[in-house]
This record gives C-alpha cells, sequence and structure tokens, in this order.
C-alpha cells in the first residue's frame, strides 16, 4: 500500500509539481539532492550539470507555484555555503523553516523531523554534532528528539518522510481550493433522498472538508447520469442507488467515475461506458471496467499518468 501511495505521489508531481511542466522526480533522492546547491567554480558547475542535468528544481520553486510563495528568506537560487558543517546548519534551518510553514497551514507533520529530510551525510553529520553538544552539556538522549539511525533505517525513514512532506502539501496547498462555491447545487436531498456530506471541519476525523466537499460531488453526478450512461448498456441494467462514502472501495468498478466524465463528455458514453458492466461480481469485470475508463480518459487527452 505505501509503495502504491509512493508511486500516485511521484507521478502527481512529476506532472503537475511544477510551473514549467513536467519535471521527473525520485523520492527521497532527487528532492534531497536539489536542495544541496552549492557555491562551484566554472569546471565543478559544468561537472554538476552534466551529472544533475540543467532544471534540477528544489522543493522551493515547487511550493512557489502550488502556494504562490517562498520560504520567508529562501530564494529558488539560493546558494549554500562552502564550509559542510556551516551548509548542513543551513538545510536544518530550511527544511524546519518548510515544516513550520506546513504546520501552520494545517499540515499534519509532527513524526517528521528536519533532519530526516537531510542528505545520508548531512544526516550524520548532524547526529555528530548534536551527540558533542549534549556531551559539552551533559545532557542525554532522552531530553531531547535526537534519532541516531542506521543507514538502512534512515534511508526508509527519510523516503516515508518525503512522501507525507509531498502528501500534505498536496493537502494544504492543492485539495484546500477545492469549494462547494465552485460547484453548483451540491445539495442532494431533496431530489434523491441521499445525504449530504457535512462540511464542518470535525463532522469526520478521516476527511476533510474539501475531500467531504468531492465526496458530495461524486453522488451528484452519479444519482443524476446513472440512467443516462446506461439506458443502452450491453452488459446488464442501469447500475442502482448508492452512497459514496470512500475513495478507495466505492470507486473500485470504475462506474463512478465512468459517471463523472460522462458528466463533461457525454460523446464518451456511446463510445465507451456502454460496453462496461453496470454489477461487476469477478476481478475480470472489475477490470474491463477499468480498462474501458482509462481509454476513455486517454481519449480525451487527459494529462493522467495511469497505469492498469
Amino acid at each position: 500500500f505505501f509503495q502504491k501511495t509512493l508511486t500516485a505521489v511521484k507521478n502527481w508531481f512529476t506532472l503537475f509539481g511544477w510551473s514549467t511542466g513536467q519535471n521527473p522526480i525520485s523520492i527521497p533522492h532527487s528532492l534531497r539532492r536539489d536542495l544541496c546547491k552549492v557555491h562551484m567554480n566554472s569546471s565543478q558547475e559544468k561537472a554538476s550539470k552534466q551529472k544533475l542535468g540543467k532544471d534540477n528544481k528544489t522543493i522551493y520553486e515547487m511550493l512557489s507555484h502550488l502556494s504562490g510563495q517562498y520560504l520567508p528568506g529562501i530564494t529558488s537560487k539560493q546558494s549554500l555555503p562552502l564550509d559542510s558543517a556551516e551548509r548542513m546548519r543551513q538545510l536544518h534551518r530550511e527544511c524546519s523553516a518548510l515544516l513550520a510553514l506546513l504546520k501552520n497551514k494545517g499540515a499534519y507533520l509532527p513524526h517528521v523531523m528536519p533532519e530526516f529530510l537531510l542528505e545520508p551525510d548531512a544526516y550524520k553529520q548532524w547526529i555528530n554534532v548534536q551527540t558533542i553538544q549534549e556531551v559539552r552539556m551533559g545532557d542525554t538522549f532522552s531530553d531531547k528528539n535526537l534519532f541516531i539511525l542506521e543507514d538502512s533505517v534512515f534511508e526508509t525513514i527519510s523516503k516515508r518522510a518525503w512522501t507525507d512532506v509531498l502528501l500534505q502539501i498536496y493537502k494544504v496547498f492543492v485539495l484546500s481550493h477545492v469549494s462547494s462555491r465552485n460547484i453548483p447545487d451540491l445539495s442532494l436531498e431533496s431530489k434523491q433522498n441521499i445525504p449530504r456530506f457535512k462540511s464542518e471541519p470535525l463532522s469526520s476525523n478521516i476527511y476533510s472538508p474539501h475531500e467531504r466537499t468531492i465526496l458530495t460531488w461524486l453522488n451528484k453526478n452519479y444519482e443524476k447520469n446513472r440512467r443516462t450512461v446506461w439506458k443502452n448498456c450491453q452488459k446488464g441494467e442501469v447500475p442502482p442507488k448508492r452512497w459514496i462514502v470512500n475513495f478507495d472501495r466505492d470507486l473500485l468498478d470504475g462506474l463512478v467515475l465512468a459517471a463523472q466524465l460522462a458528466a463533461y463528455c457525454p460523446h464518451l458514453i456511446a463510445t465507451h461506458f456502454v460496453r462496461m458492466y453496470t454489477n461487476p461480481r469477478t476481478p475480470a469485470q472489475l477490470l474491463h471496467n477499468c480498462l474501458i475508463l482509462v481509454n476513455a480518459m486517454r481519449a480525451v487527452s487527459l494529462a493522467i499518468d495511469i497505469k492498469v
């Protein structure tokens, strides 16, 4: 599950996270690497460009594109000190500022320490510096949030930390744009007797108000379009009413997403959606529906990297 989540995050930010178009990323390697820009002489800069490419962009440029702001005091082309210890300290300060900004915007990242976002060598140097300081001050490790991790464990923790940071960036800067004001007539009670999701922040401990707005939109379009889309279906009757309450199990058969797409691209009904199973029962029938849905999305050139 975690690997599928990581792949989805990597694909989304590769495609949509940058102002200049697609920018392939790897989690955590390219994100950590591109933070470590330093002053270079001409020969070093040439060698670096050959190794990393000319367009290695930092997460701060991603934040600027998605939120319209940089971290205070940090620019996209900011260089780091040549001294390795000072460079490590500045990187740690920048990562701390990044996490503080996200938390102030509503991100939930209590388990992510700034040092988890550093390169492995910088992390080791950070641990050494903190250990020396604690010995000099007579502190114990339990007095501070100091985690001494083996190399393999650090890589696992760093990958998880960067994945969670990107998920929270999506939550606070992308998902936050979803609003019921942008979707007319989301009320379902009076017409189809399907309850609307409450938008109050504390009405769910799973989904945010923005996610519940999307669930209401899914319910509205499915109930509105299911009879139209599948009135001439080839593999069953019109699908029954349903209440869509989550983003995984209720979307598995492809019918709900097909109803959304048909609402905006009705010409796909006759060419694609009439061939879907309206009451799929086997894995093969579920796959059949999803293949049709993916082909329909590709037919209208939706720039989403979906692999079935």
